[in-house]
């Protein structure tokens, strides 16, 4: 019995939150590794100006850090709760970028190749919007994602994210294939 409960005390210690097959989890130093080897692959970076420095990852994971503190909640840390490999980061982020939607709470997700195709972006997605309209009572969740981003756009109908409009990303203005953007949003109220 003892045993038991240890294993559950470190569990809950470890995760924030659970889906069925992922743990959601502030970031570590030990992840710049990880977090580097996505963000440099050319592939998982493809829609995205530019892939990323060792430098810019771990100023990205000081900022989710300090994000959670302020407002609990992040691009989590992900892991396959089975392995205890990190897969990527899955999780809401705060934006306040020059737009008419913002500031707003965007839900986003960037995994690493091996883990593509197998559901798991949607399934966080999932289990995120209920950690933030049913934890954090969020009012609305945003997503956006530029035009030629299918797959990420696919992962916003299915967790029943609605296309509000369409616009030109002011942050990506230099790079007319990904600055069209789409934006993606969902209420508590659609949630429910």
């Amino acid at each position: 019995m003892r045993k038991e409960t240890n294993y559950l005390n470190n569990f809950m210690d470890t995760y924030i939150f659970t889906s069925k097959r992922l743990g959601f989890r502030n970031w570590k130093k030990s992840d710049l590794s990880f977090l580097f080897e996505m963000n440099s692959n050319k592939e998982v970076m493809k829609y995205f100006p530019s892939i990323q420095s060792e430098k810019q990852c771990e100023d990205f994971i000081d900022r989710m850090q300090k994000q959670f503190e302020k407002h609990k909640y992040c691009y989590f840390a992900v892991e396959k709760i089975e392995t205890k490999k990190f897969i990527g980061f899955i999780g809401l982020s705060l934006q306040t970028y020059e737009a008419d939607f913002n500031p707003s709470v965007d839900i986003g997700w960037r995994l690493l190749p091996d883990f593509w195709r197998n559901g798991y972006a949607t399934e966080g997605a999932k289990r995120c919007l209920h950690y933030g309209f049913e934890v954090l009572n969020l009012h609305e969740i945003v997503s956006v994602a530029p035009e030629i981003n299918i797959a990420s756009i696919t992962v916003m109908e299915k967790i029943g994210m609605k296309k509000h409009s369409s616009f030109k990303h002011p942050l990506l203005q230099e790079y007319p294939t990904i600055a069209p953007c789409v934006l993606y949003t969902i209420t508590n109220t659609e949630y429910n």
